[in-house]
């Protein structure tokens, strides 16, 4: 069963009960949704959800990939799928494909996104896009593995890296207490 709008407010929700806060900075997604707009879909230029993954190594590193189209390293991540029940299930999925670390050797450490970034994504006329929103919900793994075949067709690198170097203060925040 493919993810839907009331999963997505259900996990937006779930988020602000802990994160009060936030409820300002993500209020224009809870506008989309209460307007109708499909968060699913890559052609909702208003934003459109993606998942991400902060995948932790026992040693406190998170994992970075090199973004090819957007030349940049960013958290593993991506648009849904049809097939994707859960956006936790979409996070786990895109780092699988991404890194080539197996599912199986990765646990998720709860169901609730860490953090919910909305950044700007350049257009792209190759694909006929806009510049648009992306609202990444943002979860935490842990693993012993390390990276697999990448998938070269979206990725050309990948590192690990200390928690401290995550560029956006809240999630690297986020991430070093978990950690800990």
């Amino acid at each position: 069963m493919p993810i839907t709008a009331e999963h997505i407010r259900e996990t937006v929700d779930d988020y602000l009960d802990t994160r009060p806060d936030e409820k300002g900075r993500l209020e224009p997604i809870l506008d989309l949704l209460d307007a109708g707009a499909d968060l699913t879909s890559r052609k909702e230029f208003r934003g459109h959800a993606t998942a991400g993954a902060i995948l932790a190594d026992p040693a406190g590193r998170v994992l970075h990939i090199r973004h090819l189209a957007l030349d940049r390293w960013l958290l593993p991540g991506g648009h849904l799928e049809a097939d994707d029940a859960r956006l936790v299930d979409a996070a786990q999925r895109e780092l699988t494909e991404e890194t080539g670390i197996p599912a199986s050797v990765v646990v998720a450490a709860g169901l609730r996104p860490l953090h919910i970034d909305v950044h700007p994504i350049p257009a792209n006329d190759a694909k006929g896009e806009p510049e648009h929103q992306h609202v990444d919900f943002r979860f935490l793994f842990r693993t012993s593995a390390d990276v697999g075949e990448l998938q070269t067709e979206e990725v050309t690198a990948a590192a690990w890296r200390d928690a401290e170097t995550l560029a956006d203060e809240a999630l690297r925040s986020r991430v070093m207490q978990a950690l800990r």
